[in-house]
């Protein structure tokens, strides 16, 4: 059966046929348009993104679904309905680091895991938007600012619901800032990894990252400080084939459903990496990084299962059967009740009439706030009810009346233990809370995770059908708020909230998080109780050791600082990988070409930036400019003693004649030649050797590779060997591949036809021979190409690694320092480094007996 089109948001009952979840939200990113975007998927008037199942995009995606799930990196999903039981982790002592993008509503669930982490005596640190600095420290958490601006990012949602922007959009230069805010953002995540806390200067180092999928910085950073990483999130973001993206739309197609569901995912994750693909590699090669494809980037997690943490109500949203065993769905997060004391005038308004129904949006950011706020006075007026209204981030607020109360910031676990119904934009959290009080609640959802959970609330009938927010009237409310005050309401809310208690949500998540850690990469050789951040590395001796330990062995002489380096607990390599030589060879030929055409725009528009340049007016012989007079500097800190500079001071001699020096050289036409033939030439060595590495490197081992997958389209597992990381392991790989290609190349043309006639007789004869044959013709040009293009390849990653050892270095001495910091903290006694000292040799005293 088809899969229909599911379009709009109004309070319509949906087919018969289709689940009532099956309408799907706006999304978070977008792409810049262009025929294969448009083709694969489409912004439609109510902002939602039309997905086309007949599209190249999703028949690709079709033709490979059935390899990825027996692929390596997606094996056959096996479902575990508990999340298993108290890890040896806990006993490990970690710095957290939680990576957050997103409202409050979003960083509201992390304040209740991170408080529960810090409980269990780990250090926790909030990275997220500044603004939130204190919500996080209020709950006792330490916090990172990130940059970013929460508000910008709800008003751009909600003026464009669609990955693909509205073209007053990008005619006002959003898509810029967004991308500009997205930069500055990935830069803060990574600096909350390894500096010092911005307001006490204590240092720290992450030892794992928990994050939520729209920080999207968060798997980025892991790789490049080798640690463990696990995502969390609200709403669905996993493929699967029980129900589609929760922000796709799915026109009418041939495919059957669940094979467009599975699709879904794809198409969203590939639209959301073409807006942010860019941005993401550039600051991937400022962190010491290589640039990911666009064919691995759009599905990182799922390629390298990366551990996944759902908090949502299984009562609600059960685990799909083929989410593997590393995806976890663990129930609501709730934080503890914070102590309030509600003013006076709420109180009389609670105890003056029956209880009100609530009615509040958040950090939504609407442009015309004077209309919604008319329309809920309105919608409230029609009821009768008695109402609060929460002004949110949208201000909203109306002429004072008996039945209407206005409130600021109010805790939801207090205020909705007090209120008969709630009415708000669906967000998670705030949905959450309200069905823990089993209170009936209306969605005016306006993009992302909302009008997924309008959905869930209708199918459970704790409230009607989510309401679009384009359409919304006092009416349409209206009818909502009584819907929600009727005794059938009351009752499904209750059931609701009789279920909920069972599930421990942020418990569950923690336990969720220590399973599925590597612990035994993780603990200090010498101190088993502390986590690992270094590797000590003398001769053949190789052993992990935690700060502490390190730290205490290198001030009693024992160890050096140069035989330490940064531990490896969490490798992670990216690999592109390949179906077939075929687009193989196209897309690595694709890759290049566009790099030597972007080389050879840099040939061109470099020597004319310096050309530029070297035109500039110089404005220090305009007139009014010429008694030179040194900048105001900014006032420097209370604490750092420093004078303050006097305005309008003269400059020394010395600056004077710097200044006028660079003046100089800047109209000299000969240092302009200078500059612009050195643009010239650096734009061409990058052409140059863009050239030869996709000539030499790039497009021979995705050819080698390409025919090394073809078995897979009849069934056959190629073998795997471990990843390329440097010339020794890429010439490992080429011999093995080689050896292997060769014997199984010429073996097959004989076993296949065999294996074939003893299982299905002729036929299977005749089968077996094309097997052999398309064998015999891919793996052994694969062992060939391959002796030479792994070997290369490795070289490659040897010399990018070695590019980026200035951020090893500093991650390295960022780690030193947290040690030498938490050294002196613990204040150990003389026998606590005595012992120490002695677990050490008798360490050392075990590898050399195993080496012997």
């Amino acid at each position: 059966m088809s899969q229909p089109r599911i379009v709009g948001t109004e309070p319509a009952e949906l087919p018969a046929d289709v689940p009532e979840y099956a309408e799907r939200p706006p999304s978070y990113s977008r792409v810049v348009e262009n025929q294969l975007t448009n083709e694969a998927g489409s912004l439609q008037a109510n902002g939602r993104i039309d997905v086309n199942l007949e599209s190249k995009v999703a028949k690709a995606l079709e033709k490979i679904i059935d390899l990825q799930q027996e692929d390596i990196h997606n094996p056959p999903p096996d479902y575990t309905p508990e999340i298993p039981g108290k890890a040896s982790s806990r006993e490990l002592k970690l710095n957290i680091v939680i990576q957050i993008v997103g409202s409050r509503g979003d960083v509201q669930p992390f304040i209740a895991l991170g408080s529960a982490l810090k409980r269990d005596g780990h250090r926790v640190r909030i990275a997220t938007h500044d603004v939130f600095v204190d919500f996080v420290s209020e709950a006792g958490l330490e916090f990172y600012p990130i940059g970013g601006d929460p508000a910008e990012l709800m008003a751009f949602m909600v003026k464009n619901p669609g990955l693909i922007p509205q073209m007053k959009t990008l005619r006002d230069g959003e898509i810029r800032r967004k991308q500009t805010m997205m930069a500055t953002m990935l830069e803060g995540c990574w600096r909350s990894c390894l500096d010092d806390d911005p307001f006490t200067k204590i240092p720290f180092v992450a030892d794992a990252i928990i994050a939520n999928p729209p920080s999207f910085a968060h798997i980025h950073c892991a790789q490049a400080m080798s640690i463990p990483v696990h995502l969390m999130f609200t709403m669905p973001w996993s493929s699967t084939q029980a129900f589609p993206h929760p922000l796709a739309n799915l026109y009418s197609s041939s495919m059957k459903t669940p094979t467009a569901n599975w699709v879904s995912y794809g198409v969203v994750e590939w639209l959301t990496w073409q807006g942010l693909g860019d941005v993401i590699n550039k600051w991937r090669v400022s962190i010491g990084l290589d640039p990911v494809s666009s064919t691995e980037g759009p599905s990182l997690a799922e390629a390298l299962k990366v551990p996944f943490t759902y908090c949502w109500s299984p009562a609600l949203v059960p685990k799909p059967q083929d989410w593997p065993s590393h995806i976890d769905v663990c129930g609501f997060f709730f934080r503890e009740p914070p102590p309030y004391t509600p003013p006076n005038e709420l109180i009389e308004f609670l105890k003056s009439g029956p209880p009100p129904i609530y009615i509040g949006f958040g950090s939504i950011v609407v442009e015309d706030s004077q209309k919604l706020i008319d329309t809920v006075l309105d919608a409230v007026s029609l009821t009768g009810a008695r109402a609060i209204i929460s002004s949110g981030w949208s201000k909203l607020t109306g002429a004072p009346t008996p039945n209407v109360f206005y409130i600021q910031d109010c805790p939801h676990e207090w205020l909705f233990q007090n209120v008969a119904a709630v009415v708000h934009h669906g967000g998670a959290g705030t949905t959450a809370c309200g069905l823990k009080n089993g209170v009936p609640t209306a969605i005016v959802p306006f993009f992302g995770d909302q009008p997924f959970w309008g959905h869930m609330i209708a199918r459970s009938g704790a409230g009607p059908s989510p309401l679009s927010h384009t359409t919304l009237t006092p009416q349409k409310l209206a009818a909502a708020i009584q819907f929600c005050l009727t005794p059938e309401a009351k009752t499904a809310a209750g059931k609701i909230a009789e279920k909920m208690p069972a599930e421990t949500g942020v418990l569950s998540a923690m336990e969720s998080f220590y399973s599925h850690l590597p612990m035994k990469k993780m603990k200090c050789k010498v101190l088993p109780d502390q986590a690992a951040s270094f590797i000590y590395k003398k001769g053949k001796r190789k052993f992990h050791l935690s700060k502490v330990a390190a730290q205490t062995l290198v001030d009693s002489s024992k160890i050096e600082e140069k035989h330490m380096r940064s531990a490896e607990i969490n490798t992670i390599y990216i690999q592109n990988r390949r179906w077939d030589p075929l687009t193989a060879v196209l897309s690595a030929s694709i890759n290049t070409g566009s790099r030597m055409l972007s080389s050879t725009g840099e040939m061109v528009y470099n020597p004319y930036k310096e050309f530029r340049r070297g035109r500039a007016p110089d404005r220090s012989e305009e007139p009014n400019l010429r008694v030179h007079s040194a900048p105001a500097r900014r006032a420097p800190s209370s604490h750092s003693g420093e004078p303050l500079p006097r305005e309008n001071s003269t400059p020394s001699i010395s600056n004077t004649l710097e200044t006028q020096s660079i003046r100089s050289q800047k109209r000299n036409p000969l240092a302009v030649a200078g500059n612009m033939a050195g643009a010239t030439l650096g734009g061409f060595g990058k052409f140059t050797a863009t050239y030869f590495k996709g000539v030499v490197v790039d497009i021979p081992y995705a050819a080698a590779e390409g025919f090394r997958q073809v078995p897979r389209l009849y069934g056959e597992q190629p073998k795997e060997y471990k990843a390329i990381k440097d010339w020794k392991t890429g010439a490992i790989y080429g011999g093995r591949n080689f050896v292997d290609g060769i014997t199984d190349g010429f073996t097959d043309l004989f076993t296949q036809p065999v294996k074939g006639a003893q299982e299905e007789g002729v036929a299977g004869a005749a089968k077996g021979f094309m097997k052999g044959t398309l064998g015999f013709a891919t793996k052994v040009p694969s062992a060939g190409l391959g002796l030479v293009a792994y070997p290369f390849h490795g070289i490659t990653k040897s010399i990018e690694s070695a590019l980026g050892a200035k951020n090893r270095k500093a991650i390295l001495k960022a780690r030193l320092k947290d040690a030498e910091y938490q050294t002196e903290s613990m204040n150990l006694s003389y026998e606590d480094k005595c012992m120490i000292i002695d677990r050490f040799e008798r360490v050392l005293r075990a590898e050399n007996i195993e080496s012997a």
